[in-house]
């Protein structure tokens, strides 16, 4: 291994284990409230109902819970619905011992309008049956209505804009360090980066503008970003951050540390996975494609390197360039895909849905089971026709692990090798016979009919059918899809966090400069897929990071911050003589008073009220406050 790899691998590992530690020394300064008065013009732009700021926004739902506690509004209705959370994701016999404690603590307190909903809150509860569904919604209905209006007259709402305003902060790559390329795409490279602010590490997917341009790919750069930009889930990488360079536009990911499935098929000993992992990656990816198509986008690309690792051990979808969004009540065409993967609708252009989607699902629960994909060998020589006619019409053979391990049990017997390890490969060869060969059929064989394909139901997704089978639900693991949507549901392995699960970075391939092709700067697709952070993920890493708690400080008795009183308005900071020499200019007040006005951390900063119907300010309108950004 070449000392330039060493270095770059123990930079990045370095970056990425001291993550929190990794902050800007200029860090309060960058994430710097402005007055408020700068802030309130963005309410004409915002959204401002109750499902968008405290459903949907991270940040502004937990300034709406702060606001209960501190105004003692609504805390039984909150407590309420934070345990019906809990409920959902348990387990049978804990789902009982909440519900005991759900009924006497919060339904005589609560303002439920229909009676039939408080008595099916107390009928006993089902492990597959929301009993609580409708009085959240009722809860939900009277948090929305004069809570959240007192809400929104309350500094904590003001607190919000603050924070808007810092989201929408132009980003540019000097928001970023980079570390070590961890490889490369159709456009560019991929390499680690981490936010100077935050020290939150993500990869940035880098795509070069000229090579963009040479294959005329402006418009799948852009539809990739925003399909990216569109879906939240645990279960497909999320966008953060999207921007320019002179030379390339810029996608800022999750960083998803454990490597991608191909490699953990074929490169950790024997080609394929043990039956836990194969089951749940398996739910893992289901629930991805489950959410991606309730947003109406097929994805159209799934195979084992797209599926990505983090350091925990759980699953996401990853590279979504060749994903669609399909019309309502519509259908698509395009003969696009990785060979071997691609449905046999898509071999043979047919208008489809979200059908290959759970094609390629089969394919990947294959080729982790058998440790081939199915219908071609890894490193076969054959021709792109020859693969797709053994889509359209072979079916999937099973000579591989599957007999593999029925010849095993027949040596253990003739070497009397203990019963014990003759069960546990028993198991196995069970696992595969009874649980896997038939979810083959119903995806591969057989269902070459996409109408007919496990789901899918009158052109429609239908992952609840496969979510229901038995290849979830019996055998070695048991996926409680509450758990498993909720993140609390452990993978059973987890990556060395302290390897690089990536090539040396001499052994990636270089891009060849791009020659004969001019860049108009003034395109305006690169100005709409530079749109700077992403709502969600960036609240989320304010969140995540503990930015937010060392931030978000009122005053002493609980009461506004001077920079939350409307009537405080931040006179400019005081020039060092020097400066004042030497610039003169620094001097001119020319309606300084109105504008942002960024300081040192540590500076005291100087408000005086708001003076609009006097000549001069009065002496004792002058007040001297602390600077927020040493709270």
């Amino acid at each position: 291994m070449e000392i330039e790899n060493i270095v770059a691998n123990q930079i990045f590992i370095k970056a990425r284990e001291g993550e929190g530690g990794k902050r800007s020394k200029k860090w309060r300064k960058i994430l710097e409230f402005p007055h408020i008065s700068v802030c309130l013009p963005l309410k004409e732009d915002l959204d401002l109902n109750y499902q968008y700021i405290v459903d949907q926004q991270p940040i502004g739902n937990r300034l709406f819970r702060q606001f209960c506690e501190a105004t003692h509004l609504a805390q039984h209705s909150l407590a309420f619905y934070d345990r019906v959370i809990e409920f959902e994701i348990s387990k049978e016999g804990k789902r009982e011992e909440i519900h005991e404690d759900i009924s006497p603590k919060y339904l005589d307190y609560l303002n439920l309008e229909n009676c039939s909903t408080l008595e099916s809150c107390r009928n006993p509860p089902s492990l597959f049956t929301n009993i609580f569904e409708d009085s959240i919604r009722e809860t939900k209905k009277y948090l929305s209505q004069e809570p959240f209006r007192q809400f929104l007259e309350s500094m904590y709402f003001k607190r919000y804009l603050q924070w808007k305003w810092l989201e929408l902060a132009p980003v540019t790559k000097n928001t970023f360090r980079m570390y070590r390329v961890l490889g490369k795409g159709g456009f560019g490279e991929v390499c680690a980066c981490q936010v100077k602010a935050t020290g939150k590490m993500y990869a940035c997917k880098k795509l070069e503008k000229k090579r963009i341009k040479k294959r005329k790919g402006e418009n799948m750069a852009l539809n990739e970003k925003q399909i990216l930009q569109k879906v939240n889930s645990r279960f497909v990488v999320s966008l953060a951050y999207a921007f320019q360079t002179k030379d390339a536009l810029c996608l800022v990911l999750t960083l998803m540390n454990g490597g991608d499935l191909k490699f953990h098929i074929h490169n950790m000993g024997t080609a394929g996975l043990e039956p836990k992992r194969v089951i749940f990656y398996a739910a893992e990816i289901c629930c991805g494609l489950q959410h991606l198509h309730k947003n109406r986008i097929v994805y159209r690309d799934l195979k084992p390197e797209n599926i990505l690792l983090d350091e925990h051990g759980h699953v996401r979808i990853s590279d979504l360039g060749l994903a669609i969004e399909v019309p309502e009540g519509g259908t698509i065409t395009g003969r696009v895909g990785t060979v071997g993967y691609m449905a046999p609708e898509v071999v043979e252009n047919k208008k489809y849905t979200y059908s290959p989607d759970w094609w390629g699902f089969g394919c990947l629960i294959y080729e982790m089971v058998e440790g081939k994909a199915p219908f071609r060998a890894r490193r076969e020589r054959v021709r792109r026709e020859e693969v797709e006619r053994r889509v359209r019409k072979d079916n999937e053979s099973y000579e591989g692990k599957l007999s593999a391990f029925a010849e095993c049990i027949s040596l253990c017997r003739e070497a009397a090798i203990s019963c014990c390890l003759i069960q546990v490969v028993r198991s196995i060869h069970q696992f595969i016979n009874d649980r896997c060969k038939p979810i083959f059929i119903e995806f591969l064989s057989v269902k070459k009919d996409p109408t007919q394909r496990l789901g899918m139901v009158r052109g429609e997704s239908d992952a609840a059918a496969i979510k229901a089978s038995n290849f979830f639900s019996a055998g070695p693991i048991f996926i409680n899809f509450a758990q498993l949507e909720a993140g609390i549901f452990s993978p059973p392995f987890k990556p060395d966090r302290h390897a690089v699960y990536a090539k040396d970075v001499l052994d990636i391939e270089q891009f060849s400069t791009v020659k004969g092709v001019n860049l108009d700067p003034d395109d305006p697709r690169y100005n709409e897929f530079n749109s700077g952070s992403v709502s969600i993920s960036w609240q989320t890493e304010m969140l995540e990071k503990k930015v937010f708690d060392e931030l978000n400080v009122f005053d002493a008795d609980g009461g506004p911050s001077d920079d939350l009183i409307e009537d405080l308005i931040p006179l400019p900071p005081v020039q060092p003589l020097w400066k004042q020499v030497l610039s003169p200019c620094c001097s001119k007040k020319n309606g300084d008073e109105q504008k942002q006005i960024r300081r040192i951390p540590g500076d005291t900063v100087t408000y005086r009220k708001n003076s609009r119907n006097k000549t001069s300010a009065d002496i004792n309108d002058i007040i001297v406050a602390p600077d927020l950004g040493h709270s």
